[in-house]
């Protein structure tokens, strides 16, 4: 079973960038089955970071509108 960290939230924060539930890119989701476990990892370890940054952008965004 190949890991994963789709937590069945699919749904792209505006501009495409990330999946808001588990923080990947497109390419990264479309190519996560092909991708070596090291590969798959190294995009896990940073996955919060990444999320934590896009709520940052997403707060900063709707207290300037």
């Amino acid at each position: 079973m190949v890991e994963t960290p789709c937590v069945k939230v699919c749904r792209m924060l505006e501009g495409g960038s990330l999946c808001r539930g588990c923080g990947r890119t497109l390419d990264e989701i479309a190519r996560w089955t092909s991708m070596s476990s090291e590969e798959r990892r190294a995009v896990m370890a940073g996955l919060a970071e990444r999320l934590r940054q896009a709520d940052i952008q997403d707060n900063a965004s709707r207290s300037e509108a």
